[in-house]
């Protein structure tokens, strides 16, 4: 898939860090240049950014495939994953895998106080060891390796068990269909190519129950511009009683990227990012995978051969990671293997 006119980029050869840091469109940015430009003189009122706030929910709900109703807003994955292991009841047993993102198992393991347990398996055992969790809380792809989680698998192993999933490193680039999951949670500022301050959690209407407002704020209304003061407590009736007071300009920016991230082929965003990423590994003879992302076991004089070249990558667990995105081209593939090979 090639960027086209009306998705330019001004991302730099062989930027390939989008799992730290996703490069906007240059109609996004804009989006948010305007707002900034419009702060610097006061044209804005607060609740100009409520419709920013509406467009960016809408777009995480299409892209995971839930209705927008069932999608909080907040500001980041460990705080949404925070109002979940907050609510679910003392003792409860969660399940993991090794060395996933800290913000999905920090939240839990924080309360370890009312006996709340967080055991890690290999993810080829996580559907096989299902019925020893309360609830599985896993990333849909690992920050660190770009793994992803066989879901079929998983969906079809934890009926009954609640699941919470992190798509931070799939939604964007990997098509999605998680209405069964009983929470999905993502960050704005990698794939979504969104400014950082923006987070959603989508909620089946079940999760949602039990999901208690422990950050219970103004913006979680009803009516939020009816809630600014006094008792008694009058919260929103669907998920936006999960609401965190948004970040104004990563909203203006989500508003922009996300919607129109959700109107793109993503079946062809995934075969152009996981064929980039393939092509790397295939011309330093190793095994394909299924990720946009790809993990390099590489030496120091290689690590610095990268950099040289002018690579934008990050260090993950002592590996090199590199990520595709659309703005990844094969000159990209191109740069990495001239360096490594």
């Amino acid at each position: 898939m090639r960027p086209t006119p009306e998705h330019k980029f001004d991302a730099p050869p062989a930027y390939l860090n989008t799992a730290s840091i996703g490069i906007p469109p240059a109609f996004v940015a804009d989006a948010v240049s305007d707002s900034i430009t419009r702060w610097r003189t006061g044209a804005d009122a607060a609740p100009d950014f409520d419709e920013h706030v509406a467009t960016a929910r809408a777009g995480f709900a299409a892209l995971v495939g839930v209705p927008p109703e069932q999608v909080a807003s907040g500001a980041s994955v460990s705080q949404l994953v925070a109002l979940v292991a907050g609510s679910i009841p003392d003792g409860t047993r969660v399940l993991t895998v090794p060395d996933d993102f800290t913000s999905v198992t920090f939240p839990f393991a924080a309360q370890a106080h009312r006996g709340i347990t967080v055991t890690e398996v290999e993810p080829e055992k996580l559907a096989s060891t299902v019925d020893q969790a309360d609830l599985i809380a896993v990333s849909l792809v690992q920050s660190a390796t770009g793994a992803v989680l066989d879901t079929k698998a998983l969906r079809e192993a934890a009926a009954g068990v609640p699941v919470l999933l992190d798509v931070s490193q799939a939604a964007g680039w990997l098509p999605l269909s998680l209405d069964w999951a009983d929470w999905v949670v993502g960050a704005a500022y990698k794939w979504l190519l969104s400014p950082r301050g923006a987070a959603w959690l989508a909620a089946r209407p079940d999760a949602l129950e039990r999901t208690r407002p422990l950050a219970a704020n103004w913006y979680a209304g009803e009516d939020p511009w009816a809630s600014i003061y006094g008792l008694p407590l009058r919260l929103a009736s669907d998920a936006r009683r999960l609401d965190l007071s948004p970040a104004w300009f990563a909203q203006v920016g989500a508003a922009a990227a996300i919607p129109w991230l959700a109107g793109l082929d993503l079946g062809a965003v995934r075969d152009h990012c996981v064929g980039l990423a393939n092509a790397v590994r295939r011309g330093l003879e190793l095994p394909e995978g299924r990720s946009a992302i790809t993990s390099l076991d590489l030496s120091t004089d290689q690590i610095e051969q990268l950099r040289a070249a002018g690579v934008r990558f990050s260090m993950r667990a002592g590996r090199a990671r590199l990520s595709f995105h659309l703005y990844n081209t094969a000159a990209d593939v191109d740069l990495v293997l001239d360096a490594l090979t």
